[in-house]
């Protein structure tokens, strides 16, 4: 199947699957779109009020619906020098890009960033491995229906393609599945606020919270499973 890289309107590239009628980041802004979901409303919501991810021993763990092209990876590799807190990165990806797109990608500014973005593209796949002191990648290549989890992790990053092109991906039996990779009181992040969606994830488990959505999007979600009782183990 055909991919091109295209630029969207912040400047940053996508890719885009043309008989799909689809795009791995939004046209009106690949790295604002992943900023805004991910980062700011997924990794510093989960770290500002969960409190966990303090020690090495105990970092906190994402799991992330569509490596694709590295940015979300990359984006949190940043952060979490910025926060300094360890992660432990999960991604699956069925069909990765080849080194000629890689190459191609302009979301590193610095050569430092650019050794940093090729370090999580060359990582081996089925293994950990420590990019940084503070982030470990894990990559599978493989689907989200033929994935299993090693440990609960406390953010998802859902970057499935939209419900018109994967609907598979948007039902109540794969939210399921995602809420079951939730630690209690994990989170789960994604660009797509469709009310069928929303009904979805709360017939899975979810309690879900529309919340502003990236330039050129009004809504996006943030859904969580329940916390523990106080007191509870």
């Amino acid at each position: 199947m055909k991919r091109q890289i295209i630029l969207t309107k912040d400047g940053s590239h996508t890719v885009e699957i043309p008989e799909l009628q689809v795009a791995y980041h939004s046209h009106n802004g690949a790295l604002q779109e992943s900023v805004h979901v991910f980062i700011e409303a997924g990794l510093r919501f989960v770290a500002g009020h969960t409190g966990q991810a303090n020690t090495a021993s105990t970092p906190l763990r994402i799991f992330e619906m569509g490596f694709g092209t590295g940015l979300n990876a990359y984006l949190t590799a940043l952060e979490a020098y910025k926060l300094q807190i360890p992660i432990h990165y999960t991604a699956i990806e069925p069909y990765p890009l080849g080194s000629e797109e890689i190459a191609l990608l302009n979301y590193a500014a610095t050569e430092a960033d650019r050794e940093l973005f090729s370090q999580l593209h060359q990582a081996p796949w089925q293994e950990d491995v420590p990019i940084t002191p503070l982030f470990t990648l894990h990559k599978q290549q493989t689907a989200l229906f033929q994935f299993n989890i090693a440990a609960p992790v406390h953010l998802i990053y859902y970057d499935a393609f939209a419900p018109s092109a994967q609907p598979e991906l948007w039902t109540e039996s794969t939210f399921s599945q995602l809420h079951r990779m939730l630690v209690p009181g994990g989170v789960l992040v994604t660009y797509c606020s469709k009310s069928v969606v929303r009904r979805a994830m709360q017939a899975a488990g979810f309690t879900v919270t529309k919340i502003p959505g990236p330039r050129g999007k009004r809504e996006m979600v943030r859904a969580s499973t329940p916390c523990p009782p106080e007191g509870g183990t």
